[in-house]
């Protein structure tokens, strides 16, 4: 965002590495925010809001130089330390996928403001995958069909890939995948 004062350009640029970033579900997630500015500042303040689709946002926590204000609700969840304008979330939860909205504004001769959106998505780790036969006596060779069923307790995100002596099985006349 470019503003003008009195003829003089300021510019405030707030930056992030990925506008959609991936965690894990019970580990702490660090979104990382830079910024940095070419005027004299006489305040720096910093807001987070988060949002789910269909909802307004919710503040999240807010500074203004070196003291942080964050909403009661979420105080032992977020951690904001100024003038680092990043966000730790700790733990991580599934109700946490959603964006993260993070507004940086200069005071000095006038007021500069820059935000950006970060959507975050959280993964849940798969468990270890479970396999069963039916029948589970097995067949007889160029009998019968048997049929394997892979399941997984939970996850996201889940891929299924059946492989024969560390190949990638293929459907064909032998094998068929549902």
């Amino acid at each position: 965002f470019f503003h003008f004062y009195a003829g003089i350009c300021s510019a405030l640029k707030l930056t992030v590495p990925s506008h959609t970033i991936h965690g894990i579900e019970g580990q702490p997630l660090h979104l990382t925010v830079d910024y940095n500015f070419n005027a004299t500042a006489s305040e720096i303040q910093i807001i987070w809001l988060f949002e789910r689709p269909q909802s307004n946002p919710k503040y999240l926590l807010g500074s203004v130089n070196q003291t942080v204000v964050p909403d009661l609700e979420f105080q032992h969840k977020f951690t904001l330390i100024p003038p680092n304008a990043s966000l730790m979330i700790n733990p991580l939860r599934i109700s946490d996928e959603g964006n993260y909205i993070v507004k940086v504004n200069v005071r000095g001769n006038g007021t500069i403001a820059a935000s950006q959106k970060i959507q975050v998505a959280v993964d849940v780790p798969v468990t270890k995958p479970t396999v069963h036969t039916e029948p589970s006596s097995g067949v007889v060779e160029h009998v019968g069909n048997i049929t394997l069923k892979c399941t997984v307790g939970k996850g996201t995100r889940v891929v299924y890939q059946w492989m024969k002596n560390g190949k990638h099985l293929r459907a064909g006349p032998n094998y068929i995948f549902s």
